[in-house]
């Protein structure tokens, strides 16, 4: 299976447009690789794929990544939404050309998405416009418009979008991971949770919630007052680093700005590959063979090596 990471950011981006923080210094001068929001794409052949979250950059994501082949055509076949943030559904309305799109997503997240949201309409502009097609936790979904591809929605920690916190009871719905599979490989991403604890077995790649480093990251640089566990991330240090000895590849996504692991070489970033973690950078791709697995290979601009 074939996977390229889309954007490996979180919510703002690397360097952030507000910020002036060390990395975000460093992004802008060349010394840290610069990161759109986090996204992904999965294929099983290499030819169709499924893009995993619609993030505010997507336009330029697809842009050096996966390109139309006709007028009107759309270069992937489905989107699944892990969650309804603002960073990970924004793109859809940046696709709101006439295009048809199939989204993929819990309930609870389609209906914080389209009810009482007057933008909604920006994808419904003809009839078949856009379609969502359910996600039920714990069921294998086959993504009919991905030839190969299955998805599992896995309830996450975590909470509500923050624009809906005071509309909607939360619910195991509100945030999800999905494991990918094609019938012989297991690919699972979960951006956003606020547990080491996954609910989903026998993976042989996870790309995971790396937002922060430490439960108080955000204090300390003197950029906020909200905790890691606040903001339903569970940190790097003290929470997931050691948590998932059992995967094979392993990478963590969805990094933040002020996450020290962002420099290759900072003791954060050496703890991090000791574990056997590698940190995401945008373009990367990745290939899980079968029958017998190879490691994972991850290269900016690599091409994708067919199973």
């Amino acid at each position: 299976m074939n996977v390229e990471v889309l954007g490996s950011a979180a919510g703002g981006g690397v360097p952030q447009w507000n910020c002036a923080c060390a990395n975000c210094g460093a992004a802008r001068g060349g010394e840290v690789a610069v990161r759109t929001q986090d996204s992904i794409a999965a294929s099983a052949d290499g030819d169709s794929w499924l893009v995993c979250n619609a993030s505010p950059d997507i336009l330029v994501q697809l842009a050096r990544s996966l390109h139309p082949r006709g007028p009107r055509q759309a270069p992937f076949g489905a989107i699944v939404l892990t969650n309804g943030d603002i960073d990970h559904c924004l793109g859809l309305f940046n696709l709101r050309e006439s295009t048809p799109l199939v989204v993929y997503a819990t309930d609870a997240v389609w209906r914080g998405l389209v009810e009482h949201n007057a933008m909604a309409r920006t994808l419904r502009r003809f009839p078949g416009h856009t379609t969502w097609r359910p996600l039920a936790l714990g069921v294998p979904t086959p993504i009919a418009e991905v030839p190969g591809l299955a998805v599992t929605a896995i309830a996450a920690a975590g909470k509500p979008p923050l624009h809906l916190r005071d509309y909607v009871a939360p619910s195991p719905e509100d945030n999800i991971g999905v494991v990918i599979s094609d019938g012989h490989r297991r690919i699972g991403y979960f951006p956003c949770s606020a547990s080491a604890q996954l609910g989903a077995d026998d993976l042989d790649l996870l790309l995971f919630d790396g937002t922060f480093w430490s439960d108080d990251e955000l204090i300390r640089a003197e950029l906020g007052c909200a905790r890691a566990s606040d903001m339903a991330h569970v940190p790097i240090d003290g929470g997931s680093l050691h948590a998932f000895a059992h995967v094979r590849c392993k990478v963590y996504t969805h990094v933040n700005n002020t996450n020290p692991i962002l420099r290759d070489g900072s003791p954060e970033h050496a703890a991090v590959a000791a574990a056997g973690w590698e940190v995401a950078r945008d373009r990367a791709r990745y290939v899980v063979e079968i029958p017998e697995p190879q490691p994972c290979v991850a290269a900016p601009d690599a091409q994708v090596r067919q199973a």
